[in-house]
Formats: structure tokens, sequence, C-alpha cells
């Protein structure tokens, strides 16, 4: 029998490769560097089946240029990275991995509040360069978060997961959604009074015509003057250029990015802010996530190709 072709756009952990191996032929680009748009249309060609990190672009041209593919699996929870409506044209399945990543996401989201409201890392970077003097009653204070607002903007998944963890650190919630929900102890507002209220904004939405810059100018002179951004969820939700300035001129506090408008590229304005935390995309990255999240997509994948129901299929 002959096993149905995959390409595999980067090197995944062994266990959900030697699942994919066994049940597919495997092209595997196994290089450190992500492929060019035309080495993916060149390679997707003849495969019917294509697993996808989000930094792959699978736009219409590489559709179309895979007239075989039955399935794309993105190792992902997002999806922008994909032209979901150009792959339902052409009959082909999209799958994602969510929940797999929830509670790693929320820790990490956690630890960039901690980070910057406790100047964290930017004491860190203080003693390497040798700096610190002493202890001192007035050095380097932070804010504390016990009976603060924490303001979540898109209660999904990994929205309510980072807003139980509140009630650890005294906070109240605030939250903007799209969709009702019915989230204990937690207050829906609408944005504008969730961004003039809180006193860290934590953003959980999806990347989508209506949230590209979200978090603009106007967006920063309505925050709290001791206000703190925070933002794990896709880098153009915020404009960078705007934060610079509100970060440079004190409208906020400080903000902790996970995610950046062009990765891995940061807005130069950024690099030489002492008020802000920069992470390199570790909402996912522990070993146990990093994963489940691969094993997942290969499940979908396997499961399409062998006539069946993938699990997380893009709804």
């Amino acid at each position: 029998m002959v096993k149905p072709a995959v390409l595999l756009t980067k090197r995944i952990p062994r266990s959900a490769f030697t699942r994919l191996e066994a049940a597919c032929a495997v092209d595997l680009n196994d290089h450190e560097t992500d492929l060019t748009h035309d080495e993916l249309v060149q390679r997707v060609r003849g495969k019917q089946g294509l697993i996808a990190l989000l930094t792959n672009t699978v736009n219409k041209d590489v559709i179309a240029a895979a007239s075989d593919l039955k399935v794309i699996a993105n190792i992902a929870v997002g999806y922008n990275n994909i032209d979901v409506p150009a792959a339902r044209a052409r009959g082909i399945v999209v799958t994602n991995t969510p929940d797999v990543l929830t509670e790693s996401s929320a820790d990490l989201t956690w630890a960039l509040i901690l980070g910057i409201t406790r100047r964290v890392v930017e004491g860190d970077r203080l003693v390497r360069a040798g700096q610190w003097k002493g202890w001192a009653l007035d050095f380097m204070l932070g804010t504390e978060l016990g009976g603060k607002q924490l303001g979540i903007v898109g209660m999904g998944r990994i929205g309510r997961a980072v807003a139980t963890r509140a009630a650890v650190f005294g906070m109240r919630i605030a939250y903007t959604s799209r969709t009702p929900q019915e989230i204990p102890n937690a207050e829906p507002m609408p944005l504008d009074r969730l961004l003039s209220t809180s006193d860290v904004v934590s953003l959980h939405c999806p990347l989508t015509p209506e949230t590209r810059h979200l978090i603009n100018q106007p967006a920063f002179a309505r925050m709290k003057r001791s206000a703190y951004l925070i933002n794990t969820s896709r880098g153009p939700v915020v404009d960078e250029a705007a934060l610079a300035w509100a970060l440079k001129n004190r409208l906020i506090a400080g903000a902790a990015l996970d995610v950046y408008e062009e990765e891995p590229k940061v807005h130069p304005d950024l690099l030489s802010l002492e008020n802000i935390v920069l992470a390199p995309h570790l909402g996912s990255a522990t070993t146990e996530t990093r994963t489940a999240m691969a094993d997942l997509a290969v499940r979908n994948a396997i499961a399409v190709l062998t006539g069946q129901a993938p699990l997380t299929p893009v709804a």
C-alpha cells in the first residue's frame, strides 16, 4: 500500500515524527530556517498532506500548487497564516491545535505580568551590568497586584485560564468578548471602559481584520498612566509604533510582549526602553506542550488522510 505523501515544514519531537512516519511518506524540511514562499510552493506539489507552523504562510498560491492536497494541519491554535477560504474552496481540511497549549500560555502570561510589574527583567539587566549598589528602601519599586483590575481582551480558552489564576493574586476581572460569556466573578464591559479602568490589560483575542492594531494610539490614550499592557495573542493586535510612543511618553507604565508585528523583527524603538519585557514567543514553549501540539497535528493529518474525521478541525 502506497503511503500518502506529507510535507512537514520543520522538525518536530521524535514521538510525533515516528507516528507520522509510520503512516505517511514524509518530506521533512530538516533545516533551521523556514521554507521560503517559493520553496513551500515547490515542495507541496504532489503532497496529500501539509503539516505547517504559524511561521509558514499558506496562501492561495501555495494551495493552488498542491492539486492533491487533502489536509493542512497547523501546529498552532491560531490559523491566520492560512488562507482558510481558499483551502475550503478546494475541499481541503484545515486543522489546528487548541486546548493543549492553554495552560502553558496562561502561565507565561502571568510570568510576563509579574516580570513587568515587579521589574524582574529590568533588575536582572542591572545586576548583570554590575550596577547594583545594594539593598535600599526605595530601590526599584514595583507594583502590587492585590485589589487591582485585570482587563482581559478575548475570553477564549486562554483568556479564561488567565482569569482563573487572578484570584490567587487578589485581582478582580473585567473582560470583553465577541461572544456572550458566563464567567464567575468577572465583569463584562466594552473595550473603551476596560481600557480606562484596568490596571493590567492582557490580550487574548485572535488576529482578524477587526483586531489588527486594536491597541493603537487612541487606545493607549484611554489607559491609566499606571497601567501595564500584556500581549501573548498575535503581534499585529498591537501597533508597535504606538506602543513605543506610549511608553516613551509614559502614557502607560509598562508593557510585556511575547509576540510581534513582524516576527522575529521587533520595532527598534522598543529595544532601548527599560519599561518593557520582550520575550521570544514562548507562550507554548514547554517540552510537554510543544510535544502535545505536534502530536495533535500529526493525528489530525493522519485521520484525514485515512478517511476519518479530524480531531480538531478549524470551524
